[in-house]
């Protein structure tokens, strides 16, 4: 079993806080989002990863390059989460993985649907044989 690792962006999507949980397993990243509402402070946060993390839908995994784990200086992090904090928008694969999913749920939803309108149509078509039969059959 490879090293799985994680990621929680937050930001300001108009009008709405937006999370992005970006999954990183066996090379491959998967993503979910969620909309919080208000602004959620830390430990609302906190307390929705330890609650719904598992009900998360995760998007299908999209191939990145090995995600390497070193130590780091903690300024630099400082740093780094500070220019993450300017920077408007999500990572590119995360885009893409939520795409992905977006797409697939589309397509779903199209055939649920495609399915429900045939079946309905069938049903109507037999009321209306039915009817015809019950005409006919007082004469």
């Amino acid at each position: 079993m490879g090293k799985a690792s994680g990621k929680l962006t937050v930001y300001f999507d108009e009008p709405f806080w937006v999370g992005i949980f970006e999954r990183f397993e066996d090379g491959k990243l998967s993503a979910a989002k969620v909309t919080f509402g208000a602004e959620p402070k830390d430990y609302e946060v906190y307390e929705f990863i330890l609650k719904h993390y598992c009900a998360l839908q995760f998007s299908p995994a999209v191939a990145v390059a090995a995600v390497k784990e070193t130590k780091r200086n903690p300024k630099r992090v400082r740093r780094d989460v500070k220019k993450q904090l300017q920077d408007n928008g999500i990572g590119t694969k995360s885009q893409q993985a939520l795409k992905l999913q977006q797409e697939q749920n589309k397509h779903r939803r199209k055939v649920k649907s495609r399915e429900q309108k045939l079946a309905e149509a069938e049903h109507m078509f037999e009321l209306k044989q039915q009817k015809k039969k019950d005409k006919h059959k007082g004469h």
